[in-house]
């Protein structure tokens, strides 16, 4: 039971915001100092390169190159929650910038 609340705290240490020691300017970066634009295109990157193996992979069983059809469905598994997940990404911050939007000055 104590390893459950170890790894609850761990956990939560990381969902934490991470503090910006040189305030405002900073804001827009990452820990490792890249800005957020950047993190998010390597992001739809891989999401991109994860549909591609994706693909691939089904045109390989499809020609009968390859009969490991484990390893195409885990592939497009993976794809799939990576989509999934860019999608919910997507949406929080669209419901972000409305609520921003909608504030009033």
């Amino acid at each position: 039971m104590a390893d459950g609340m170890n790894v609850s705290g761990d956990m939560l240490s990381r969902l934490a915001p991470a503090r910006s020691p040189a305030g405002p300017a900073a804001a827009g970066r990452t820990t490792d100092g890249r800005d957020f634009q950047s993190y998010l295109v390597e992001r739809l990157n891989e999401v991109s390169e994860l549909q591609k193996q994706a693909d691939a992979g089904v045109q390989r069983v499809l020609s009968g190159e390859s009969d490991n059809l484990a390893e195409v469905m885990s592939a497009m598994r993976k794809a799939d929650v990576a989509f999934s997940l860019l999608m919910e990404i997507r949406n929080k911050l669209m419901d972000a910038y409305t609520e921003i939007r909608q504030m009033r000055v």
